[in-house]
């Protein structure tokens, strides 16, 4: 979605949108009822650095089934009807979004942090409304090409069946992109200052915290990954968990993540708590921060990180959805192809002295930047107006 020029935010939604609303013949109901007709499903969507389309299908019929899909790629019809509806369910969503806790998070945190890159944009009704089929046609060809085109498939299928189907799917692709390149957002370093309020009457504030993060080749990704887990990733078993929920009762629940994209990478995390205990909500993540940047984690709790995400990682194998979604992280990221081979060893590789080393480097609450959604109670602040107030 960053690919959206300036004042058409939203077009790259519009393609993804109608990728299975309708194409040669098929308009929208003939080309629903036949991927009924095959038992199959295909849906495309977009983040701000991917397209990405997915179909399942039963091996019975799955030369049909591509069929289908190479017609959606060659002669996709954006028909006014379809059109008109997405832009119809795209002002409700516009209208929603404005008492939405997280969007206004984002919002206010991409301004604070990145006000001038893509990532920063949005979709308003202006922009939704200059969208057209053509425009969505147009850039569709600007997205889908063949030199940028990455394919994972999981099932009852030799790589030499699948080539044929996958050739036939994107023989009408261009085989170049003209879009320009995103660029690099590099976080601007953080004096110490008050969190951001957004105002919204709600009986909860939501908390959202944003620091600078680490990129996928880093060789201290890995090390920050097992952080993570006692951080603010593991659920229950994570510091931030028990401290705020279990012994103070400030939260339902609290987490942290770590976000290597292409282009941003952060280190961030969030949680609801009500209005009056906001203040006390985000001097306790802060002060979990500093015992973590002071003390660093014990032994024990380094080999139940470990454990966990070694144990659990075959998870994300247990359906051909999944693994599908494994390979394909794998290719975007550039891991390489022995990564699921090696992977639990880089985790078991983790030395206590990296982990602390790493929580002296990251996690020190002055290098965040917090986010309070809601009416906050306890806290000093710096007022951000949304685009109602505006």
């Amino acid at each position: 979605e960053a690919s959206d020029p300036e004042g058409l935010e939203g077009l790259t939604d519009a393609v993804t949108y109608h990728m299975n609303e309708g194409a040669g013949d098929l308009d929208s109901l003939g080309f629903q009822t036949r991927m009924e007709d095959l038992n199959m499903s295909f849906a495309c969507s977009a983040s701000n650095d991917w397209t990405s389309c997915s179909a399942s299908m039963l091996t019975d019929n799955a030369g049909d089934a591509m069929d289908l899909i190479a017609t959606a790629f060659a002669d996709p019809r954006f028909d006014e009807g379809p059109f008109e509806r997405f832009r119809r369910e795209q002002q409700v969503g516009l209208k929603t979004r404005e008492t939405s806790p997280g969007y206004l998070a984002w919002k206010a945190t991409s301004q604070a942090l990145y006000p001038d890159h893509p990532y920063a944009r949005t979709k308003s009704e202006e922009s939704v409304a200059a969208l057209t089929p053509e425009l969505a046609k147009e850039q569709m060809r600007k997205l889908m090409v063949k030199d940028r085109l990455l394919v994972t498939a999981v099932g009852a299928v030799t790589p030499e069946e699948l080539a044929p189907m996958i050739d036939e799917v994107i023989a009408e692709l261009p085989e170049t992109s003209t879009l320009l390149e995103t660029p690099d957002i590099v976080l601007p370093e953080l004096e110490p200052a008050d969190p951001i309020v957004v105002d919204l009457p709600q009986p909860q504030s939501l908390v959202q915290f944003t620091g600078p993060g680490l990129e996928r080749d880093d060789p201290d990704f890995f090390t920050a990954y097992v952080l993570n887990y006692t951080y603010g990733g593991g659920g229950f078993e994570s510091r931030l968990m028990k401290t705020l929920r279990i012994e103070k009762g400030l939260t339902y629940g609290i987490y942290t993540s770590l976000s290597a994209g292409e282009h941003l990478q952060t280190w961030g995390g969030g949680g609801q708590t009500k209005n009056e205990s906001a203040g006390e909500f985000i001097e306790g993540i802060k002060a979990e921060m500093e015992d973590f940047v002071e003390n660093g984690v014990t032994e024990e709790e380094l080999a139940d990180a470990k454990a966990y995400l070694t144990g659990s990682y075959p998870l994300g194998f247990d359906s051909n959805a999944k693994i599908a979604s494994q390979m394909m992280g794998v290719r975007q990221e550039e891991l390489g192809i022995d990564y699921f081979d090696t992977r639990n060893d880089m985790v078991r590789a983790v030395t206590l002295e990296d982990v602390n080393r790493v929580a002296k480097e990251y996690l020190n609450p002055e290098q965040y930047l917090f986010i309070a959604v809601g009416q906050p109670e306890g806290i000093a602040e710096e007022e951000f107006e949304t685009e109602a107030e505006e």
